[in-house]
This record gives structure tokens, sequence and C-alpha cells, in this order.
């Protein structure tokens, strides 16, 4: 995009809300809400190996299963963040965290069927829109200089789905298959009661008039919104893939009981929420862009190592925190750039088109490495083709987003 271009698309400069009382409030609510969402959207992930056993599932039937929630969350970004940039978060975070409660209670009693699970964890997507909430809600808080940090910390929210692999099988071995269900169905509720007391506008922000359709079809229009997508559907997409489908990986590529993989897969989740913020904080001093480059080449070169098949310890334990690592910061380095270039009346309505990107991105690669394990019993060729767009998108950020601001 031309300097020309990015005086059109940059937010005019905010008050410094950092300093504003309240403006800490609203980024830890915002954050924990983010959190107790992606705990409820991540549920299914850890129980898939488990479900397939038990239902007799193919590799092919337990990728879908867990990918449709990813679907879902992805492409209801794109309403949910053009609705909040009308209604705010204090009316959208409990508009969707209560909204997922129905599809947990609904999951904590239909477990011994494959389609009604199907279509209970296609309403549990809505948990993965809260994503398009928190992002604009935070960015309104915090002045430009700030907002990659401040954007990165509310990142820290996608540990839900750490805590998700940390508990699940645990849980549901200790207490019985509906209690996971059951517990983060709960604290949705809680959530959703606090987050409309605690939650304000920020100071001097104006609500955008006008329908969702036509905020998204504006955003859309702007070349920097599918030049972000492209981006997290790589960064942000790698990291949903790996989060959902890295359990049926170790257990089937490395033989590890369900708990082992659980808790392995939480470890590269934790790496990659500690590392969001650092991605963000290294593009507030910098430019995301070489962040960008650094990030995608390291996970090329970490899915082409890992394709080989490594002994799990310690190359291959190696190459996926290396991955998680890169994949988390290239996440926050992407939003840093969405606080910076888009409109400041529309941070929502881009936020959801580019976190949807993201999703979608995620949901994918599930899908493709359980039809290519099934077909050929290896799953290098999904890792090199992890390699592949992960070389791409580091050089088309290179080519194309380089400078002071991205170029279209």
């Amino acid at each position: 995009m031309t300097s020309r271009t990015a005086s059109r698309t940059a937010p005019p400069a905010t008050p410094a809300a950092a300093g504003v009382p309240g403006a800490a409030l609203n980024l830890a609510v915002a954050t924990a809400g983010f959190l107790a969402n992606f705990w409820a959207w991540a549920l299914i992930g850890p129980l898939g190996p488990g479900i397939k056993e038990r239902l007799g599932l193919s590799f092919a039937a337990q990728s879908l299963l867990v990918a449709v929630p990813v679907l879902v969350g992805s492409l209801g970004r794109i309403p949910v963040g053009a609705l909040t940039d009308r209604f705010g978060a204090r009316v959208m975070f409990p508009i969707v965290s209560a909204a997922t409660i129905g599809p947990l209670l609904t999951l904590a009693w239909v477990q011994t069927s494959y389609p009604a699970m199907v279509v209970a964890g296609f309403f549990l997507g809505i948990g993965g829109t809260a994503f398009a909430v928190g992002v604009p809600h935070v960015s309104a808080w915090y002045p430009p200089a700030r907002r990659g940090l401040a954007i990165g910390i509310f990142g820290v929210g996608m540990g839900g789905t750490a805590i998700s692999n940390f508990t699940t099988v645990k849980l549901a071995d200790a207490y019985g298959p509906k209690t996971p269900f059951l517990i983060v169905a709960a604290v949705l509720a809680v959530y959703a009661v606090v987050a409309y007391a605690l939650l304000r506008d920020p100071p001097g922000r104006t609500l955008a008039s006008g329908s969702a359709l036509r905020r998204t079809a504006e955003v859309a229009r702007l070349t920097v919104t599918w030049q972000l997508c492209l981006l997290y559907a790589v960064g942000f997409g790698g990291f949903v893939a790996f989060s959902v489908y890295l359990p049926a990986y170790l257990r089937t590529a490395y033989g590890l009981q369900a708990n082992d993989a659980a808790l392995r897969t939480a470890g590269f989740v934790v790496l990659a929420v500690v590392a969001r913020p650092i991605g963000g904080w290294l593009s507030d001093r910098h430019h995301p862009a070489p962040v960008l480059v650094w990030c995608f080449s390291g996970v090329a070169g970490l899915a082409i190592v890992q394709a080989f098949g490594p002994p799990l310890m310690p190359l291959g334990t190696v190459a996926f925190l290396g991955m998680a690592a890169l994949l988390g910061a290239a996440s926050g380095a992407v939003f840093a750039l969405v606080g910076k270039v888009a409109p400041a009346d529309k941070v929502g309505a881009v936020t959801g088109v580019v976190g949807a990107a993201g999703g979608l991105g995620g949901f994918l690669p599930p899908l493709v490495m359980g039809w290519v394990y099934g077909v050929e019993h290896s799953y290098a060729i999904g890792l090199m083709l992890l390699s592949d767009v992960a070389l791409a998108a580091a050089v088309y950020t290179a080519v194309k987003m380089a400078g002071p601001t991205p170029r279209g």
C-alpha cells in the first residue's frame, strides 16, 4: 500500500487512553472473555481421539468433527466484528458467551451420536467469534503506539485452548465425559454477567452507524484487508490447526496416550500464547514486516525438519515448540498491523474479516492432514505443504509489506 493510500486508511490519533482509568480493567475483562470462549471453542479437540475410538470413526471423520467449530468460529467473526463496531463489546461479549452455552450443554448429552456432535460442534463455533469482539474494543482504548502490545496481551486469551488441553481429558476421565462441557458452560454464564457489569466503551469513541453488511463490504474493498487476511491465515491459522489436530497427530505418529498428547499440545499452545504479545511488542518497536518475515521463514524450516519424522525427544519437541513460538509471534505482529492501519471506525469489521481468514487457515489443514494420512499413512506431505505456504508468506511479506506502511 502506498503512503498516499495509508493516509486514507490509517486511523486518526486517539487520546492516550492507556492513561485513562478503566483501560487496564477493560483489557483484563476482554482478555478473560477471549480465554473463556476459546476454552469452550477448543473442547472437542482433546476428546477427538477418544471419540474416534469409541464411535469407530475414520481419520477424516475425526478431522471433520474437530474442524467444524473452527470453520463456524472463523466465518462468524465477519458479522460479529461488524456488529461490535455498531453495538460495542459490552453488548457483544455477553451475547457471544451466552450463545455458546447451549452447544456446550448439548455436547454434554449427545456424545454417543456422531451426527449430533457435528451439529452441536457447528454452534460451538460461536465461541470462536469472541476474538472479533475483543480486538476493536482493546484497540479503541489504546493509542496507536501501544496497540501492538495491548492487542498482544489480549491475544493471551487464546490460552483458553491450553486450558482445554490441560484439563479436558483429565476431567472427563475422573468425573465423566459431561463434566468439561458443564464446567465451561458455568464459566461462560458467570462471565456474561461480569462483562455486562464491568465493560465500558472507551472515552470519545463513536459507535459506527449503518448496517453490518455495508461496513463489511467497505472494508472488503481495502487492499490492506486482504493482505492482512493472507498473513493471518498462515500465522494464526497454523496455530489453530496444530492446537486442534496435534493430539491426534501425536497419538498416531508417536503412539502417545490421550492425556500425554493433550498435555504436550497444551505446552505448544502456552508457548504460542506467551509469544503473541512479544510479537506485538516487537512490532511496536520496529515494523511488523521484518517480524513476520523471520517468523514465517522459521516455521518453514521447522516444518521441513518435522516432515522427516524425527524422534519426538528432542528434535520433534524442539521443532513443534519452535513453530509454536513463531506462529504466536506472527499472530501478534499481524494484529499490531491491524491496529495501526485499519480505519478507526472499522477496526471491528476489519478484525472480523481478517480473523475469519485466520480461522479458515486453521480449518483446512486438519482436514488435509487427516485425508493425507488416510491415503498415504504419512504426515510428511502435509508438513511439507505447511513449509511451502509459510515460505511463500515470508517472501510476500518481504516484497509487498516492507517499508513504513504496507504497500498494496
